[in-house]
């Protein structure tokens, strides 16, 4: 099958960037497809040379290079939108390159065939109508920007999500319920991301943490919480950091981690008197070093459609506290593997549930061997399998008759 996959960029220091890469190397090594991968930048993914000779019926990647804009995120997202367009319509009228099937992870073009749903913006939209803003704040601005950002991308998922031509694929239980109640379509199919156990372990983990604290200055007795994400206000990052104003008695440290702006957080951290505690970092490509200087995964998501490194992390036997408001949550057990938060702004049962796991150190062991076990049910060659089933479900439908009539 050629499909052409249209994503801005694949790498593997994002959650639904690393999900496609999972995918597109089972697609071609387990599959044998032909990927057309449209992206503005493609990192850690292993690729194809036009006109290199391979084995007969094998898979390959080749990457069309979209162009990419300087400029605010909304403007850099229309042109991308127009640009991958033209790309793929270039290709098709001067290269004669057609495809069985487009295959887009969320909203990134009008024509795909079978889209991934790793994020909800009618949802994200919601929570940002929840937050008011002061407009003589510095972050105002900013502010304004995202907001018509979901906005607009939310416009187009009513647009797209709406058409029973487009096949769907949601990441979690949760996420398919929201299809239903925003876009009525009863037809999403639920297929969970995976964890990748050779590289996510507790031997892998317990190998780097001496260095990966150490690096830190952080030592042995001190109680290290991890969150990673790039929309930390959404992953409950505020919780989290009065969760830790009501622990300062204890050594406990918060590294956050991602592609977010720290300032409004590193002022809140400061006024809550644990500013000395947090460490704000970019995201990197060895995401392992950040579950190997940690003791305790907490992310209290105000919304969240999977949540990836809640797994990643208890692949690592780290024990995790989530809210309910995560799509992984539906796949866990409270108070054997995890902890589930139920209300993603309560930080005073966050900061017992914190305490309980620092002082009694034989539940967190057990609650991260528990864990890793939980883990080995989600792997990647599973998702790829029920993604390629589904695949093959939307290329028949696209050309049976009534199909083709259409």
């Amino acid at each position: 099958m050629r499909l052409a996959v249209v994503s801005p960029f694949v790498d593997r220091r994002h959650g639904t960037e690393r999900a496609l890469a999972e995918l597109l190397e089972r697609l071609t090594r387990t599959e044998h497809c032909e990927i057309h991968l449209y992206a503005q930048r493609v990192e850690d993914l292993a690729l194809d040379q036009p006109g290199v000779p391979r084995a007969q019926a094998s898979g390959a990647i080749f990457w069309h290079k979209v162009p990419a804009i300087p400029g605010p995120h909304l403007l850099k997202f229309v042109f991308w939108l127009f640009l991958n367009s033209l790309c793929r319509a270039w290709d098709r009228r001067v290269n004669g390159l057609h495809f069985d099937l487009v295959l887009s992870p969320g909203i990134n073009c009008f024509d795909a065939d079978l889209i991934i749903v790793h994020v909800l913006f009618h949802r994200l939209r919601e929570l940002a109508r929840e937050e008011p803003v002061d407009s003589t704040k510095p972050g105002f601005l900013r502010w304004l920007h995202l907001r018509a950002y979901y906005a607009l991308l939310a416009q187009l998922e009513r647009h797209i999500y709406t058409n029973p031509r487009v096949s769907l694929a949601a990441v979690s239980q949760r996420t398919a319920a929201l299809m239903s109640a925003y876009f009525h379509r009863q037809d999403v199919r639920v297929i969970p991301n995976g964890v990748d156990i050779n590289q996510f372990s507790p031997s892998a983990r317990l190998a780097l943490r001496s260095q990966a604290r150490r690096r830190r200055t952080i030592n042995e007795t001190d109680f290290v919480l991890l969150l990673l994400g790039n929309d930390w206000r959404a992953k409950g990052l505020e919780t989290v950091l009065r969760a830790m104003s009501a622990l300062r008695e204890f050594p406990i440290f918060l590294i956050a981690a991602g592609n977010d702006s720290p300032e409004s957080f590193r002022e809140m951290a400061i006024y809550l008197g644990v500013a000395h505690r947090c460490r704000f970092e970019p995201s990197r490509k060895d995401v392992l070093d950040f579950y190997a200087a940690a003791d305790l995964y907490v992310s209290p998501s105000r919304e969240d459609s999977f949540g990836l490194p809640v797994a990643e992390a208890m692949a690592c036997s780290l024990p995790a506290i989530t809210s309910s408001l995560a799509g992984v949550s539906s796949l866990l057990h409270d108070g054997v593997d995890s902890l589930i938060l139920r209300d993603p702004h309560d930080a005073k049962t966050l900061a017992t549930m914190t305490r309980t796991l620092y002082q009694n150190a034989e539940w967190r062991n057990r609650m991260g061997q528990a864990a890793a076990k939980t883990s080995l049910e989600w792997n990647w060659n599973r998702n790829a399998a029920e993604l390629w089933e589904l695949l093959k479900d939307t290329a028949a439908r696209r050309a049976s008759p009534a199909a083709r009539k259409n």
